[in-house]
């Protein structure tokens, strides 16, 4: 397994519309590992393709909690669609913003359709932090991060902090 680099905010590569996954092979299965190990590394609970430059609609997630085991998930070609009107506010972050966090408001539940890692398809319902989750992660695959439903002040304000934290970090490497 191998640790990815994550495109962190406001690279272009993070607007490409994802690809369907077509074909479910060892290279797939790989890339699966990898996702895993480089949301796990970063202390992430959800990571979809493209953060990692890799333009398919896969999305892994694992919402466990620290002393909890481990529960990943692989969401393949996810179609996700909302079950109520009504909007659960989320504080959120992203791995591709770094160290920024505000509150976004989406469809409390949800239906997702999905494949899993070898291609059998699946549903399920989910709401809460699964169903913020899924949606947060829908976005990327979609070309859109959670800042864009913030206003152009706090974009840029997102901009600026991911600029000073990737500085610290290039420092401290």
């Amino acid at each position: 397994m191998a640790r990815l680099p994550i495109l962190t905010y406001p690279d272009p590569r993070l607007r490409t519309i994802a690809a369907p996954v077509t074909v479910f092979d060892d290279s797939l299965k790989t890339l699966i590992e990898d996702m895993f190990e480089t949301m796990y590394d970063a202390h992430g609970i959800g990571l979809a393709a493209t953060q990692v430059d890799r333009h398919l609609q896969l999305i892994v997630m694992d919402l466990a909690k620290e002393d909890e085991a481990p529960a990943p998930q692989v969401f393949i070609n996810p179609k996700v669609t909302p079950l109520v009107e009504e909007f659960l506010p989320y504080q959120e972050g992203c791995l591709s913003v770094p160290e920024v966090y505000d509150t976004v408001e989406r469809p409390r539940r949800v239906r997702i359709e999905a494949l899993d890692k070898d291609g059998q398809p699946f549903e399920m319902e989910a709401e809460g932090l699964l169903a913020v989750c899924i949606q947060h992660e829908m976005d990327h695959l979609n070309g859109k991060l959670f800042v864009d439903y913030l206003s152009t002040l706090k974009q840029s304000r997102a901009r600026d902090k991911v600029k000073k934290v990737l500085k610290a970090r290039e420092k401290t490497n």
